[in-house]
């Protein structure tokens, strides 16, 4: 074989060693710890996190957040998106303000809305200061889920709709301005644009940050530690405690597996309703 044929793979041949050794060979020793117990192969280390009280609570507390968090991010970054495409002059400052929080770690971020939100955080500073509270309030206690949940929302929706904003953004700077400037031409209003020509063409980038988010939603894990503590169990949390606090890896690696099983399922469904469909000849 020639020295042209074969450099491509020596140019693939530092990531393949990079794919296989830090991301194949440690997802194949957590699922032979998932599906092994006593050195057999067995759904044992299943049903053990599926009989801890915390399981099926930590399966619903992701799944609502996720059914909001990623909704409601779709939603504001294309506002965002339509907002940065629409501005003549300083684009690339807005973007650049919009994605600041990227550069932030879910950890910081769990700490900074934690210094707002605590009871002498800023927000209650600031409310008792302009004389609308008498005092620091409890906002993040366990006896008020839908706060912590609210909490959590937020601080997610500022930390990481940048990401699929810049996926948006990246998505609309390939649609032609001639279709908007035709739909223009004949009297499309600026919401029928979007609705016709910005989301049917914006599928494959919206197909991506579904997916990237759904993922990312249920791997969340910082923030909540941060604002909720164990007040509000999750698949992330759940699978840091077996591994850490109970010391039991084998449980923790069943959990691992049933975040892949789960965000696998939703990114199938996500490549089946934004696929693209061939029209079948009649």
């Amino acid at each position: 074989m020639s020295d042209a044929r074969l450099l491509p793979y020596i140019l693939l041949a530092p990531a393949t060693v990079f794919l296989v050794g830090f991301f194949l060979v440690p997802f194949g020793q957590v699922a032979v710890e998932a599906f092994t117990q006593y050195g057999d192969l067995s759904l044992g280390n299943f049903r053990s996190i599926a009989g801890d009280w915390k399981f099926w609570p930590s399966v619903r507390n992701t799944f609502v957040l996720t059914l909001i968090l990623v909704p409601l991010q779709i939603a504001l970054a294309l506002a965002m998106a339509s907002l940065v495409m629409a501005l003549k002059r300083g684009r690339d400052v807005a973007l650049y303000i919009f994605t600041i929080p990227l550069g932030i770690s879910d950890l910081a971020a769990g700490l900074i809305w934690l210094a707002i939100l605590e009871q002498n955080g800023f927000l209650n500073s600031v409310l008792y200061y302009v004389g609308l509270i008498p005092g620091p309030k409890l906002l993040l206690s366990y006896q008020s889920i839908v706060a912590l949940f609210a909490a959590i929302i937020i601080a997610e929706l500022w930390r990481a709709t940048a990401i699929v904003l810049v996926i948006l953004v990246a998505g609309m700077s390939l649609i032609p301005k001639e279709y908007y400037e035709a739909a223009e031409v004949f009297g499309a209003s600026p919401w029928k644009r979007f609705i016709r020509i910005t989301l049917p063409l914006l599928r494959p980038s919206l197909q991506t940050a579904l997916i990237l988010r759904t993922i990312l939603a249920f791997e969340v894990f910082a923030i909540v530690l941060v604002l909720a503590g164990n007040n509000l169990p999750i698949l992330m949390g759940e699978t840091f405690n077996w591994q850490f606090a109970l010391q039991d890896r084998a449980g923790a690696s069943a959990y691992a597996m049933v975040i892949l099983g789960i965000s696998i399922g939703f990114t199938l469904v996500f490549l089946w309703a934004l696929g693209e469909r061939k029209e079948t000849a009649r």
